[in-house]
C-alpha cells in the first residue's frame, strides 16, 4: 500500500530530524509523499535568515474542481453541518484536535460505569463517509493557530502530544467557505489552582480521569495504615457548578454510592460522600418547581448541596470566599464555558467574547466565514440575544448552515468570492425545545417552557426519566451507538455497573 509506505516515511524522517535537534520541519524530497498528502513546494525566509518549510498544505481550488468546505472543530455544530453538506458539491475538510464527536448529554454516565466510552464517542469518518472515502476531502489532527481572511486561508499546528518521535509542525489550509465552530472553553473566573487540580467534564479523556481517580480512591482507602481522616478526604468527591452538568454527575455518583459501593466496597462506604458547590440555585434555568424537587431528591440521596464561591483550590482542598476548607479526594469542576484563546486572538467584531455574526450565521466582516455552535453570537445589530450554549443550539446551526451552504453550492456560489450577492433565503430562527437532567434514582426533570419567563409543561420523577433517556437515545448519531447505549443501560438495571472498570 503507497500511502502506509509514505507514512513510514514520515516517521522515519522526523524521527532523524528529532535526533538532530531541528525545531522546525524541513520539506521531504519524495513526490509520492507529496502526492499523498498534496502538499505544495513552497519556502520562505524568516526574519534571522533561515530557510523553514512554510508551505505545507493544500492549494486553493481551481474552478473546475469542487469548491472546498473547511469546518474548524467537530463539537455537536460543526458535525451535524459535516453530516448533512452535500459531498457532491462540495469537498469537506475538518481541522481538529478531537477526531470524534462527543454526546455530551450522556458523559457524566460515563464516568461510574453506567455506560462505557465508546457509547458517546461518534467518529468523525462515520458521521461524514466522504471524509474517509474521497480523494479531496479530509479530516486534519491539527489545531488552527490562525486565519488569513484575505486569502481565504487557515493557519494549522498539528497535534502530536504523547507521540515521542513527532515534533509539531504549521501547515495552510485554502478554503472556499470557512465554518468556525471551535466550541469554548471551561471557564475557570481565573481562580488559582483550577487548571492544576481540578477535572472537568467536556471531553471522554475526562470522564476517563474521573473513573481513574475514583477508582484508585476506593481502592488506596482500604488499604491498612490509612487514618480515619485521609480516608474521608480521599472519599469525597467535590462537584463546582449547580448547572445541569454538576447536577447530573451528582446524581449519577449518588446513584453508584447507594447501589454499587455500598454493594462491593462495605469497608468504606460509610466514608464516600458527595458535595455539590454552587454560588446561586442549582438548575437557575429551570423551573422553579422542578429546581426545588431536585434539591429534594439530590439532598434524599446523600449530595450535600453548600451555597459558597470558591476562592483557592489546592491539592487536597479548596477554600470557599467564607473561608471554609473542603478537603477533597475528587473534585470536578463544572461552571459553564466562555470563548477560547483562538476566538480571542481572531481580529473580528465579537458579541459578549464570541465571533459575531449576522441573521444568517454569517461573520459579516469578512467573506466566506461562517461560524456556529459555542464560539458564535449574534451581534447587536442584528437586536437578537447571545444564544446560550446548548446542544441544540449548535446542533440546530449546522443542520441551518449545511441547508444554506447546500442551497449556495447548487446555485454556483460555492467558490470563494462567488456569492456575495446571492439571495440566501430566510434568516435563522431558534426555539427552545425545552431542558432537561437527570437527577438519579432514575428520576429526571423535563422543562418544555420555551424561555424561562413563559408558560408551559414541567415534568419531574420516572416519568421524565423515561423520556429523557428516550429522547438521547433517539439523538445518539449512529445505529451502532445507539445499540451500545441500549445495551449499556439494560446491563446496568439488570446486572449493575461494571465496577471493574471504573
Amino acid at each position: 500500500m503507497p500511502w502506509f509506505k509514505n507514512l513510514i516515511k514520515i516517521s522515519t524522517t522526523l524521527s532523524n530530524q528529532s535526533s538532530s535537534n531541528y525545531k522546525s520541519i524541513t520539506p521531504l524530497a519524495s513526490p509520492s509523499l507529496t502526492q499523498f498528502l498534496q502538499f505544495t513546494k513552497d519556502y520562505s525566509t524568516n526574519n534571522n535568515g533561515t530557510n523553514h518549510h512554510a508551505v505545507a498544505g493544500l492549494e486553493p481550488t481551481k474552478n473546475d474542481q469542487k469548491p472546498r468546505v473547511v469546518v474548524l472543530g467537530s463539537g455537536w455544530a460543526g458535525c451535524r453541518l459535516m453530516k448533512d453538506i452535500d459531498t457532491n458539491i462540495y469537498d469537506v475538510v475538518c481541522v481538529s484536535p478531537r477526531n470524534h464527536m462527543v454526546f455530551t448529554p450522556l458523559l457524566a454516565s460515563t464516568c461510574v460505569g453506567t455506560l462505557e466510552f465508546r457509547s458517546v464517542a461518534e467518529p468523525i469518518g462515520r458521521i461524514q463517509p466522504a471524509i474517509s472515502r474521497e480523494p479531496s476531502s479530509y479530516f486534519f489532527l491539527a489545531n488552527c493557530n490562525g486565519i488569513d481572511f484575505d486569502n481565504h486561508m487557515v493557519q494549522c499546528q498539528t497535534v502530536t502530544e504523547g507521540v515521542e518521535t513527532l515534533e509539531p509542525w504549521n501547515f495552510n489550509v485554502s478554503y472556499d467557505k470557512l465554518v468556525i465552530a471551535s466550541g469554548a472553553q471551561a471557564l475557570t473566573f481565573g481562580i488559582k489552582g483550577v487548571n492544576e487540580h481540578a477535572t472537568f467534564l467536556r471531553e471522554v479523556y475526562h470522564a476517563q480521569e474521573i473513573r481513574r481517580k475514583l477508582l484508585l480512591n476506593l481502592m488506596l482507602s482500604d488499604v491498612p495504615g490509612v487514618s480515619e481522616g485521609e480516608k474521608r478526604r480521599l472519599l469525597h468527591c467535590v462537584v463546582v457548578g449547580g448547572g445541569p452538568t454538576g447536577v447530573e454527575f451528582s446524581g449519577e455518583l449518588s446513584d453508584f454510592i447507594l447501589k454499587d459501593v455500598h454493594q462491593r466496597y462495605s469497608h468504606v462506604k460509610d466514608y464516600i460522600r458527595v458535595t455539590l458547590i454552587e454560588a446561586n440555585e442549582i438548575l437557575s434555568s429551570f423551573d422553579d418547581r422542578l429546581r426545588v424537587y431536585a434539591t429534594k431528591q439530590l439532598t434524599k440521596s446523600g449530595v450535600r448541596l453548600v451555597r459558597g464561591l470558591v476562592q483557592d483550590v489546592q491539592p487536597e482542598k479548596i477554600i470557599l470566599s467564607d473561608g471554609t476548607d473542603v478537603p477533597y479526594g475528587l473534585l470536578v469542576w463544572s461552571t459553564g464555558v466562555g470563548p477560547s484563546p483562538f476566538v480571542n486572538s481572531l481580529d473580528i467584531p465579537k458579541a459578549k467574547g464570541r465571533i459575531g455574526i449576522d441573521e444568517w450565521l454569517r461573520v459579516p466582516s469578512v467573506q466566506d466565514v461562517y461560524s456556529i455552535g459555542d464560539c458564535s453570537g449574534f451581534l447587536e445589530s442584528t437586536g437578537r440575544q447571545v444564544l446560550p450554549a446548548l446542544a441544540q443550539v449548535a446542533e440546530r446551526q449546522g443542520k441551518y448552515l449545511a441547508s444554506l451552504l447546500n442551497r449556495v453550492g447548487k446555485e454556483s456560489g460555492g467558490h470563494a468570492n462567488s456569492a456575495q450577492n446571492m439571495n440566501l433565503g430566510d434568516p435563522f430562527v431558534y426555539k427552545h425545545l425545552g431542558s432537561m437532567a437527570t437527577i438519579g434514582r432514575y428520576k429526571a426533570l423535563v422543562d418544555l417552557r420555551e424561555s424561562k419567563e413563559s408558560k408551559g409543561v414541567s415534568l419531574a420523577g420516572f416519568t421524565s426519566f423515561f423520556v429523557w433517556r428516550s429522547a438521547y437515545l433517539t439523538r445518539v448519531v449512529s445505529r451502532r451507538n445507539k445499540l451500545y447505549v441500549l445495551v449499556n443501560w439494560l446491563t446496568t438495571l439488570i446486572f449493575g455497573r461494571d465496577i471493574s472498570r471504573i
